[in-house]
């Protein structure tokens, strides 16, 4: 009887590397996609950016909306590590409140992710949930250090959440504010955390610093 071949086993770590790899490729493919096309791209539309086969997608995601979500999720969190320039989030106020200001600016220092929320703050849900969600552990832990006014905080940071896609929608989506009347209001918003219009002056004359973009 002749011997069974034996079949090439990949190691455990150059397939781990390998999978991550591709679903980085793919994860990027979908940000340029989003930034085209918006999020009504199909996955055919994703596959032609990718340079894949839709099955290859499917491989790695069960759906074109968790690949987007996932996708957005990367870009978002890769941003807020750049505005807070490296340093840990909420450690004040202040450099909470300049990396929102920075959201404002984002067509001059990330234009593909400028792009990315132009289609998709049709729908302003992402930031809504980014801020409702992501950000809340953040305003939380500010409201209960006594930066910011912590009664009926649900409420609050919901307000606050659809304030600020408000005027991020102004900013990206519609035109009708400038990244500097946006600031404006932002300063304005923060009366829902119960801070004065003086402080919110003083927040808002910060200068913003930038760091550099990779």
């Amino acid at each position: 009887m002749a011997a069974k071949k034996k079949v090439a086993q990949v190691p455990a770590g150059r397939q781990a590397a390998y999978t991550a790899r591709n679903r980085a490729k793919l994860l990027h493919s979908a940000q340029q996609v989003l930034a085209d096309i918006g999020p009504k791209a199909t996955i055919e539309q994703i596959a032609e950016i990718a340079e894949v086969s839709p099955t290859t997608i499917y491989k790695y995601f069960d759906n074109k909306e968790i690949l987007f979500r996932e996708a957005l999720g990367l870009i978002w969190r890769e941003w807020v590590e750049w505005s807070y320039n490296g340093a840990p989030p909420a450690q004040s106020l202040e450099a909470v409140l300049d990396s929102g200001r920075k959201l404002f600016w984002v067509r001059q220092t990330h234009p593909l992710m400028a792009k990315i929320l132009h289609n998709t703050l049709e729908n302003p849900m992402f930031i809504i949930q980014a801020v409702s969600g992501g950000a809340t552990e953040v305003f939380r832990g500010l409201a209960e250090r006594g930066d910011l006014n912590n009664q009926n905080f649900e409420n609050r940071i919901l307000l606050w959440a659809y304030c600020l896609a408000g005027l991020m929608t102004a900013v990206h989506v519609t035109g009708e504010l400038s990244p500097t009347d946006a600031e404006v209001a932002f300063g304005i918003g923060l009366s829902i955390w119960g801070v004065s219009d003086a402080k919110a002056k003083k927040l808002m004359a910060r200068p913003l610093v930038f760091a550099p973009v990779k």
